[in-house]
């Protein structure tokens, strides 16, 4: 696992998936802060297994857990910070699979619920390190596993699956 710098490289992408829920903003706040909500918006097959958690708030701490993509693991370690505005926060990789990771989870009060913003600004590590996370947070990676996070948010938030 290697720690990453907080510059953002020059090579780094922009990924955003954005999603209209019939829902307050305090209501989608109150649902990513539950411990278990990481672990809810992880699709199957995957497996989450949480190692340490010392955030205080959404926009302030730590988490280090793995991934598990079957046999394989994926480390990270990230840090909760604020986002662009004031009902949102951002998670930073500081260590983990990829050369620069930075999560938006933005929530803006609009006509019909709360719009979801869920952006990504991200790097690949060269050679064949990057090779493996482009397969698995690539481009179409990345939307089939937001389909599945906003779909999930819904879900729980509609109260259509236990939140």
């Amino acid at each position: 696992m290697t720690v990453q710098s907080q510059s953002v490289p020059d090579n780094a992408q922009l990924f955003q998936q954005q999603s209209v829920i019939d829902t307050s903003v305090e209501a989608m706040t109150a649902f990513h802060e539950q411990p278990s909500a990481l672990g809810k918006l992880t699709p199957p097959p995957i497996f989450m297994q949480l190692h340490s958690d010392t955030r205080t708030s959404l926009r302030e701490g730590e988490l280090t857990f793995t991934l598990w993509f079957g046999p394989f693991p994926v480390k990270w370690h990230v840090r909760h910070e604020p986002g662009p505005i004031e009902t949102s926060f951002a998670d930073r990789m500081l260590a983990g699979p990829m050369a620069y990771w930075r999560h938006e989870h933005i929530f803006e009060a609009v006509d019909g619920g709360t719009r979801l913003t869920d952006r990504i600004t991200y790097a690949h590590k060269p050679g064949i390190a990057g090779l493996l996370t482009r397969l698995v947070f690539g481009p179409i990676p990345l939307q089939m596993l937001f389909f599945y996070r906003h779909l999930r948010t819904r879900w729980a938030l509609s109260g259509k699956q236990d939140t």
